[in-house]
């Protein structure tokens, strides 16, 4: 049952989303969620999971869902293609972006002005599905963070674990059976009070994406009860490419 009732009007998309989506996630998994009351109830906020599986998005949606929020992603610009598509996501909130473009900007703005809109917006700050052969978080981009510093919004970090059972990085099937369970803990607000009111510089955009990145693997570590790396996997450095699927791409060569 959900934990808080829904306040605003979901709309056509979403009406049809929740009706086709929801029984299959409630089939197919059983839920903890933990500390939902830290999701603010109302206001602009930007929502940051680890990501560790394609199936993350509906799973995010869910438990907001749960606690009388909707979901406004950043989502990458390919699932806009098909024209039908388009509009649902369009509809429902989405906002496309072109992954590592110059056009990125645009759905930079539009987050913000969402934010101030007092819309949840939800930013996966690695950028996409981690690297880290163990999923633990890997090194975060710096939208979610430039976003927080230009509205003033709280971060909410919500880390995940279990929707890789369900569905693994890049697999073309999900696994059904057993019925897997998904856990997520929302943690308090990250704090960056001290940054808000200093220059937009590459450093300070650096530290707030650093914290971001440091509570939500504290919150990855507590559900899995184990310790995290002590250097965070950073792809740039491995040599991996941040796109697509790395065990079916060459490394990525560094320029001279």
């Amino acid at each position: 049952m959900p934990v808080r009732k829904l306040s605003q009007k979901r709309g056509w998309a979403w009406g049809i989303g929740v009706a086709l989506v929801k029984p299959t996630l409630l089939a197919a998994s059983s839920r903890t969620w933990i500390d939902g009351e830290k999701i603010p109830a109302t206001g602009g906020c930007v929502v940051v999971f680890n990501h560790v599986s394609h199936i993350d998005p509906l799973m995010a949606a869910h438990i907001l869902y749960d606690h009388g929020r909707l979901a406004r992603y950043l989502a990458k610009s390919g699932l806009f293609r098909n024209k039908a598509f388009a509009r649902f996501l369009r509809d429902a909130g989405q906002i496309p972006v072109e992954r590592l473009s110059r056009n990125a900007a645009g759905a930079y703005d539009a987050a913000v002005a969402a934010v101030r809109a007092g819309e949840c917006v939800v930013v996966y700050p690695e950028g996409t599905l981690t690297r880290d052969p163990d999923l633990w978080p890997m090194a975060g981009k710096s939208g979610a963070a430039r976003i927080a510093l230009a509205t003033g919004a709280p971060v909410i970090p919500i880390g995940q674990w279990g929707p890789q059972e369900l569905l693994a990085p890049y697999a073309k099937k999900p696994d059904f059976l057993p019925r897997k369970h998904i856990t997520m803990k929302v943690g308090d607000p990250v704090d960056l009070h001290d940054l808000a009111d200093q220059p937009l510089t590459p450093a300070v955009v650096q530290q707030a994406t650093d914290r971001i990145m440091d509570a939500l693997t504290a919150l990855v570590a507590d559900l899995r009860g184990e310790t995290p790396p002590a250097v965070r996997f950073d792809p740039a450095k491995a040599g991996v490419r941040r796109t697509g699927n790395p065990k079916k791409q060459p490394p990525r060569k560094e320029s001279p």
